[in-house]
């Protein structure tokens, strides 16, 4: 559910300030809200401070520590660090021009500089030419030198004149030395090379003061909540007061907290007006909680008056992917492999993802089952839903997959009637429940060419959805109104929800890729006979295979809950989230 919030302002003498913030840190329920948003900033120092150590700790900590451990201030190691990082871009940078200046001179070879100039010092001057292989032989000159093969059968040669003069044909082309020759560009190269070495030698000592950093930041970031806290309050030089929001239920422990301390403040509660936004506290049921590292990933807080969508995503979003993913065997890599390095795993996915991908593991196992897939081989006598390529097995799951969007579609529209009941609006969201599954029944005819009879319930839900979208979508007591508004709003809506049942034929689609992909490997790797080679390609092939199972159930089932369900919802995710003012930890 979505937490009750209220509104709270609390007063104090100006001298009670620091008291008063004290007990709010304390508690940590409250969610403070600037008066005076514009006064409400920690100060440039203290953001740039900020904002490099958090640069730092992103920098560092994917790198193994390792050598002595610096003994240098947070702060010191934190801008050495960004340096350090600075400096490592550009000095790849330069080595990637260096290499490219190497291939545009592959041509010259060896040749050094400072040798032509020497020649040219004692009297000898050297000149090149590309000239065509056939024309070679007319080239008159003391010393004439084929350097080597050009593109277009041209070769380069070079021609030695002590002063007597040279004679080349007319085809022959001069050619310009480089301005610097390969063993200088290779000089500077080894050295930019050293440099990045002990650069990188110094962010891996650096790493180990990684939870120096870490206490720093939090630190810092502690006193910028407190200065946002101070300064985003009313304040003269008698009277301190705060505003802010904190759950319902923690009301009487505020209460209960401040007249414990004998702080004379005047504390008022007040219910959300229509027109604020309090922050969203989603707390939904102990079994439905792994969801949350789907929308902590995702970033999506819904609005306070929106709807907790973590028990219908939970449910639909491990179906999808089981589908998507089409094969026992993967669904036991999913559900095995985060479970036998859970805390490696939740360490770097967290622990609520990791829960998620290990229930997303056992339904794709079951479902695998069903289908008879185990790493695309059939181990089991019998198979419950055949998924292959054929006529039958693709109709059955373009059916199955129209079913499941349109009861997903269904019970969004039917919770909305529920949150409108007994406003009369409710009957247009069921309206729209019924107009959706009766749009079922059209997508079924025009992709399977199902029945579209009279005798079908299609063509009467879909006029009974019809009228109620239409009569109950502005409900007024001008009837002309009511309906101009609901015809107005039906077309776009009735090609919507078209759209969005159809939408769900992707899960067949990309389910039935997977399947036929693992099959594919697994006969690859069968064909070539060695052993070695055999077990190399099915661990590739599948490897690949689970890797893109895992972006399709971004692509498309965690597409079907945010877009197609979410909007059949009404959901725009417009929420932010509740952070109360309170003592950090890491």
């Amino acid at each position: 559910m979505i937490v009750p919030m209220r509104k709270v302002y609390l007063i104090a003498r100006q001298t009670d300030r620091e008291p008063l913030l004290a007990i709010l840190r304390e508690l940590g329920i409250v969610h403070l809200v600037p008066v005076d948003p514009a006064l409400a900033v920690p100060g440039e120092a203290l953001s740039r401070q900020i904002d490099a150590i958090k640069q730092a700790v992103q920098v560092l900590s994917g790198i193994e520590p390792r050598g002595p451990v610096p003994e240098i201030p947070a702060s010191e190691a934190a801008h050495e660090a960004l340096e350090i990082r600075r400096r490592v871009a550009e000095g790849r940078n330069h080595l990637t021009a260096l290499y490219h200046q190497l291939e545009q001179i592959a041509v010259w070879d060896d040749l050094r500089l400072k040798h032509v100039e020497e020649l040219r010092q004692a009297g000898v001057n050297v000149e090149f030419f590309a000239v065509p292989a056939s024309a070679v032989g007319r080239i008159e000159a003391e010393c004439v030198a084929e350097v080597g093969e050009l593109s277009g059968r041209e070769i380069m040669v070079a021609v030695v004149d002590r002063g007597g003069g040279i004679v080349v044909p007319e085809e022959a082309r001069p050619m310009r030395l480089p301005s610097r020759d390969a063993a200088a560009i290779r000089a500077e190269a080894k050295q930019i090379d050293e440099s990045l070495h002990r650069d990188i030698n110094r962010l891996h000592e650096l790493s180990q003061v990684t939870p120096a950093l870490e206490a720093e930041l939090l630190r810092l970031e502690q006193q910028a909540e407190e200065t946002i806290a101070v300064r985003g309050a009313a304040a003269d030089e008698h009277l301190f007061a705060v505003q802010g929001w904190l759950p319902a239920e923690n009301v009487a422990n505020l209460q209960e907290r401040l007249s414990r301390r004998s702080i004379p403040a005047v504390l008022e509660v007040l219910e959300p007006a229509e027109d604020e936004q309090p922050p969203t506290l989603v707390r939904p049921p102990t079994w439905a909680r792994p969801i949350e590292g789907l929308f902590k990933m995702l970033g999506t807080v819904p609005g306070y008056r929106e709807f907790d969508v973590s028990i219908p995503f939970l449910i639909a979003l491990p179906i999808f992917t089981a589908i998507l993913v089409g094969d026992a065997g993967y669904g036991a890599v999913l559900l095995l492999g985060p479970a036998l390095a859970y805390r490696r795993t939740a360490k770097a996915l967290g622990a609520r993802f990791t829960q998620l991908l290990m229930i997303i593991g056992a339904v794709s196992v079951v479902w695998g089952a069903l289908t008879n897939s185990f790493f695309g081989f059939q181990v089991l006598p019998a198979t419950l839903i055949p998924i292959e390529l054929s006529e039958g097995s693709r109709t059955f799951m373009m059916r199955l997959s129209f079913i499941i969007g349109a009861i997903h579609l269904c019970v969004a529209q039917l919770w909305q009637a529920v949150r409108h009941y007994p406003d009369l609006r409710w009957l247009n969201k069921l309206g729209w429940a019924l107009f959706v599954g009766g749009m079922y029944g059209v997508v079924n005819m025009f992709v399977l060419q199902g029945p579209m009879t009279w005798r079908s319930p299609w063509p009467y839900l879909l006029i009974a959805g019809a009228a109620l979208a239409i009569l109950f979508a502005h409900p007024s007591r001008r009837p002309l109104v009511t309906i101009g508004v609901g015809l107005a709003q039906f077309p776009l809506s009735m090609l919507s929800a078209f759209s969005d049942v159809i939408s769900y034929v992707r899960l067949m689609a990309v389910g039935l890729a997977s399947s036929v992909l693992a099959a594919s490997f697994n006969e690859m790797a069968l064909g070539l006979g060695i052993w070695p080679l055999t077990a190399l390609v099915l661990v590739l092939g599948h490897g690949l295979n689970i890797g893109l199972a895992m972006i399709a159930m971004f692509a498309h089932g965690v597409r079907l809950n945010m877009l197609e369900f979410s909007n059949n919802l009404g959901m725009q995710w417009t929420g932010y989230p509740y952070k109360p003012f309170a003592h950090q930890t890491r």
